[in-house]
């Protein structure tokens, strides 16, 4: 279907007049309209840590209008606004994948807001996440809430096989993956580690140990070097081993989810807070035997890392161009940025983006995994930056990486098959 301009503007309009912000209002500068996700407006007007947006509202007299959607229709309809003459969106929650650089160009540049009336403390919010959103040198979003990568083990499972603890090399990872792939005494079938699919965030999250990246932040292809390779042979010698299931490439993170509630699985590699998914006694068989920690590192890179720099997923706030409460949209992403506001949220379910909510001994008591997950955020960095192209990419990397799983091709051919290909694409 062709979408005009003039349907997107009459789309517009009909939102603002179905929820009560029509011209009068913006210009009073009374209501702004954020565009989230429904989990952000969740986090931020929670009960445990409070309505995050209190500061906000008591400063400025102006009231918070929450648009929400699902991830992909927020992208295409905050996307669309901003390419208008003006917009109802004021602050747009954006997903990092989402942020390219030609999507950054929609967006405010927020240096000269940070120089005049600067967000509490950037410092303290993780580098990785702010090196996210900086392009051509300039901030084009504030991070809020982040999705970072751990190591999840079945500690009764670990306990049947001698295991005192979790591993704390890869080469420890892969012997307890081994040795954790058995039968129990009651006849269940266990895998040493539950991995859903050999797709870019998947492979990153393994090759992470090894310090792998498939394509740089600067956008250099790098698929093919050692590190990578080196991920990519252990994953197919677990494979081989039947440390990982035999539907590998058929498997989603659901699957994972359910294998690791179920007993199936010894280990899983996914967002840290999975921890209380896995130990909700309504969903899961093994409710309080589910641990949580950071990643391993490999061995050669111990003087490197003290954990694995593996990968982290996160949603920033930014400013449409075309917003037209722009002072009052900045007055709120310095509100519900500021050190108070981020461990309210955290409270409240979010994924926290400073490292001194951390410090907070009401976060360390929620979250049995406080320390693990800040040193894992101290390093992380997202496994793929946002380009134009990136979902072609993906499409390459996961054909390439089942070839070398299941054996078609080595694990260096698939890797140097995958750079030529990628690069004649970012060409």
């Amino acid at each position: 279907m062709r979408i005009t301009r003039r349907d997107l503007l009459a789309t517009a309009a009909a939102t603002a007049a179905a929820a009560g912000i029509g011209g009068g209002a913006l210009a009073q500068g009374r209501q702004i309209n954020v565009f989230a996700h429904r989990v952000l407006q969740n986090v931020s007007n929670g009960t445990k840590g409070g309505d995050v947006t209190q500061a906000f509202t008591r400063a400025t007299g102006a009231s918070v209008n929450w648009v929400t959607f699902e991830t992909g229709p927020l992208h295409d309809r905050v996307f669309r606004e901003a390419s208008l003459g003006q917009s109802t969106v004021d602050v747009a929650y954006i997903l990092n994948t989402y942020a390219t650089p030609r999507i950054a160009t929609l967006f405010e540049p927020l240096d000269a807001y940070m120089a005049k009336d600067p967000v509490e403390d950037m410092k303290d919010i993780f580098p990785g996440l702010v090196q996210a959103v900086t392009m051509d040198g300039r901030l084009h979003a504030v991070p809020y809430r982040h999705a970072s990568t751990g190591l999840h083990y079945n500690e009764e499972i670990f306990a049947e096989r001698g295991i005192k603890g979790p591993p704390q090399t890869m080469e420890e990872f892969i012997e307890v993956a081994k040795r954790c792939t058995y039968t129990r005494a009651d006849g269940t079938p266990v895998t040493g580690f539950i991995l859903p699919g050999v797709a870019y965030p998947e492979v990153i999250a393994v090759a992470r140990a090894w310090d792998a990246d498939f394509i740089t932040p600067d956008m250099k292809v790098v698929a093919n070097s050692r590190p990578m390779i080196q991920a990519l042979t252990v994953i197919r010698e677990l494979y081989q081993a039947g440390a990982i299931p035999r539907n590998l490439t058929g498997m989603k993170a659901e699957d994972a989810n359910t294998w690791m509630q179920n007993g199936r699985a010894a280990m899983a590699a996914s967002s840290m807070s999975r921890n209380g998914l896995y130990n909700d006694p309504g969903k899961s068989q093994v409710a309080g035997k589910v641990k949580t920690t950071f990643f391993p590192v490999a061995q050669e890179l111990k003087g490197k890392y003290e954990v694995a720099p593996t990968k982290v997923e996160f949603w920033s706030m930014a400013i449409p161009k075309n917003s037209q409460n722009k002072e009052l949209a900045w007055a709120f992403i310095k509100a519900v940025s500021s050190r108070e506001a981020t461990v309210a949220a955290a409270l409240n379910g979010n994924g926290p983006v400073r490292n001194s909510t951390y410090d907070d001994a009401r976060i360390r008591a929620e979250l049995p995994y406080a320390e693990a997950e800040r040193k894992v955020l101290a390093v992380s960095r997202v496994p793929l930056p946002a380009f134009d192209n990136a979902a072609r990419a993906a499409d390459f990397f996961k054909e390439e990486a089942e070839a070398a799983v299941l054996g078609m091709k080595t694990p260096q051919k698939a890797m140097e098959d995958l750079t030529a290909r990628v690069q004649r694409l970012l060409t």
